[in-house]
């Protein structure tokens, strides 16, 4: 019998093409250092492996904190259908940030050392244990998952005896170093540009990592909703849109009120490239909060994910622009990242579809959606039966 080799596509060639070029830029990374294989210098020594990989990556997973605390701490059930999901890209994301920064160090086989090596007066000593420790948490998050698959109902008994302090201190661990990425950036005020620069720029990370996890739901389930033929759960989403509206307007509002206190407004008037990008940035963030507030935008699947895409797009244009755009400036060289950084960066990110779709393949991640799905349709009509009357 005749193996079936698996179909050619355009997007099988561009991912196959994507990961042949990762895999030489890491030879080169290897076999060359930092040096050889980026554009990094010692007067810029944060590009695109930090700027992207790891602060946009830590925040693009933040689904998981975000849905776990809604379903089991605020008990919110009806948002139970996409935790799994939200759960299963976290735990990717964070696996991929620290596959980022292996690339990123100087000495990446001395990874370790903040874990046995303490310097408590280090922000990054408290990311590296933070990142380590809910990377553990979502691990074991997702061990259900496959405890299920497998029919390992006594180990499954176990973990869901632990799963409620275990998800408390997941979002415990998550709500400090999201944070705590923005505090890495206050001992730079004289460098960071002050259009990014500000003491409360923890507190804005932090919520916007919040605004972007719902998003990244938003997008993740449409995705699904494709790539598997399973209905799109649009009422739940539509749910979800309305609180990324209430929590990116929060944003705006924080961002722009901290922006008159420390009287930086004149800086728009300069004809600069960090005013585009501001400009950029808040666009993107600001048009999706206001088109989410109509509940017609919403209950449509295009346009829920364009600005759901448009919300993502947004907060990666933030992070970079904290990262390396507003860097630049203070620091007097322009950085353009060489193609091996870029191939890597895709490579990562191309390796976390393709292992979400294999594990969704495979592994009853929406299974429980589809038990839910009944009961939260019914629970919705109750709800509107009530309303009417």
């Amino acid at each position: 019998m005749l193996r079936k080799f698996p179909k050619i596509t355009v997007w099988r060639a561009i991912f196959a093409v994507i990961m042949l070029s990762g895999a030489y830029a890491t030879y080169l990374r290897i076999m060359y250092g930092l040096a050889g294989s980026t554009n990094l210098s010692d007067k810029f020594p944060w590009g695109l492996w930090i700027g992207f990989d790891v602060m946009c990556g830590v925040g693009l997973a933040a689904g998981g904190f975000t849905l776990v605390a809604m379903v089991h701490i605020f008990s919110i059930e009806r948002y139970k259908p996409v935790l799994r999901p939200a759960v299963l890209t976290a735990f990717l994301g964070y696996t991929l940030v620290v596959v980022g920064l292996l690339y990123d160090l100087g000495r990446p086989d001395r990874l370790w050392h903040p874990l046995v090596m303490w310097n408590p007066r280090s922000v990054m000593f408290e990311v590296a244990w933070c990142v380590t420790l809910y990377s553990t948490v979502l691990f074991l998050e997702f061990l259900p998952v496959v405890f299920e698959r497998f029919g390992l109902h006594k180990p499954l008994a176990w973990i869901h005896r632990i799963s409620v302090p275990l998800m408390i201190l997941g979002v415990l661990l998550s709500t400090l170093h999201q944070s705590s990425l923005g505090t890495l950036f206050l001992i730079v005020p004289e460098k960071l540009y002050p259009l990014w620069y500000t003491p409360i720029l923890p507190l804005l990370f932090y919520v916007s990592a919040i605004g972007v996890g719902l998003a990244m739901t938003i997008f993740e389930s449409w995705h699904s909703s494709r790539a598997f033929g399973r209905a799109l759960e649009l009422p739940l989403l539509a749910s979800m849109a309305r609180v990324l509206a209430v929590v990116m307007s929060v944003y705006l509002w924080i961002r722009f009120l901290d922006m008159s206190h420390r009287h930086v407004f004149g800086l728009l008037a300069r004809n600069r490239i960090e005013t585009w990008l501001f400009a950029l940035e808040i666009v993107l963030i600001a048009v999706p909060t206001v088109l989410l507030y109509q509940h017609r935008i919403r209950m449509q699947p295009g346009k829920l994910y364009a600005c759901a895409v448009m919300v993502v797009f947004g907060f990666i244009a933030n992070r970079l622009n904290v990262g390396i755009t507003g860097l630049e400036a203070g620091s007097g060289v322009h950085y353009v990242p060489r193609w091996t950084e870029i191939a890597i960066t895709l490579s990562i990110v191309a390796a976390g579809f393709a292992i979400f779709r294999l594990i969704a393949q495979y592994f009853p991640i929406f299974e429980a959606a589809s038990h839910e799905q009944p009961q939260t349709e019914m629970a919705e009509q109750e709800e509107d039966q009530v309303a009417v009357g």
